[in-house]
């Protein structure tokens, strides 16, 4: 197959940690043909989805007493070709959010491709239905007592009636800007005004669950079953659990409640055509769904010893052959 990766700058990626590199790092090694972009360089000629596009080749990383270990230089570039995206039997759009009008539009240029030809992991439609943090908001049955406001008064209400609570902005990734709000914090009306940009953009607020010291839990899944989890558990006096703040990672089981969450969201994230998807869960309860880039692969590999990107490209190569049948 010819696979296509919109992505950040690979060096900005980080081998040893980034899912992106482990999906690259899979395709490589059963023989696929892997081509990087950037969202901007996506455009439409003649109608269809065009990129500039510059072959890749990676230098696995390799487990070293329990650690993943990479090269200092660990791809190699082709030079630049201006290729429709038509070309390609896949295309993972694997850019870091924000998901700004940029993204928005670059969605809308992938969008041109025909599923019958090329299959774009998330699919265009999907990102562009599925903020991160609202998505959530259709299962209400699985998620913690939530609201969405800029309004100062109803967030200090639901502030006040509860123990804590969690502020998250709407377009946020790993853990950045997400606030504890106490109802006694004479700042708490700062806080608000700063995170909602005195009124104008709307936040998340959450009932705090204390579970989170226990950890928060990222579990991935493929077409809507899960492949995989692992459990973060926040350090030091940060009440925050994701890895990119220094939450401590370790093995974690699915339980029965995390069963239920998955199907309970599965058929919504199949029709939506979000195929590959990381969902966290905190007590028992759903709190976020990431569709962007989501993150976890590495460590999750690590720690039970499988390769979660080897499922992913076998799974697309049964898509794609399904696709042409």
């Amino acid at each position: 197959m010819k696979l296509a990766f919109i992505t950040d700058p690979l060096p900005q990626l980080d081998p040893t940690h980034d899912t992106t590199v482990a999906l690259m790092e899979a395709a490589q090694a059963q023989g696929h043909e892997i081509w990087m972009t950037s969202a901007s360089y996506l455009s439409i000629v003649q109608s269809q989805a065009w990129a500039r596009l510059q072959g890749v080749k990676v230098i696995p990383a390799t487990l070293q007493a329990g650690h993943w270990v990479a090269s200092k230089e660990w791809y190699e570039l082709g030079e630049w070709q201006l290729q429709s995206l038509s070309s390609m039997d896949a295309v993972f759009m694997r850019t870091d959010p924000p998901v700004t009008i940029p993204y928005l539009y670059a969605t809308q240029i992938l969008d041109l491709l025909s599923a019958a030809s090329t299959f774009v992991i998330n699919s265009p439609r999907g990102l562009q239905t599925a903020n991160e943090k609202l998505y959530a908001m259709r299962f209400a049955s699985v998620i913690p007592e939530t609201i969405v406001s800029q309004d100062k008064k109803v967030i200090r209400t639901f502030v006040e009636r509860k123990a804590g609570a969690v502020l998250k902005p709407l377009s946020g990734k790993a853990g950045e800007g997400i606030l504890f709000l106490d109802k006694a914090d004479p700042n708490l009306n700062s806080l608000i005004e700063i995170s909602t940009q005195k009124g104008k953009e709307p936040v998340m607020i959450q009932t705090f669950l204390p579970e989170a010291k226990a950890g928060d839990k990222r579990i991935i899944l493929l077409e809507g079953e899960p492949i995989g989890a692992v459990n973060r558990i926040p350090s030091g006096g940060d009440f925050r659990g994701n890895m990119a703040v220094g939450g401590e990672i370790a093995p974690a089981e699915l339980t029965m409640r995390d069963w239920e969450i998955c199907s309970a969201i599965a058929p919504t994230l199949i029709e939506d055509g979000l195929w590959f998807v990381g969902i966290d869960v905190i007590g028992g309860y759903l709190t976020e769904i990431n569709v962007t880039s989501p993150t976890g692969v590495r460590e999750i590999d690590r720690l039970n010893q499988v390769s979660l990107g080897k499922q992913v490209m076998e799974w697309l190569q049964q898509k794609q052959a399904t696709s042409l049948h």
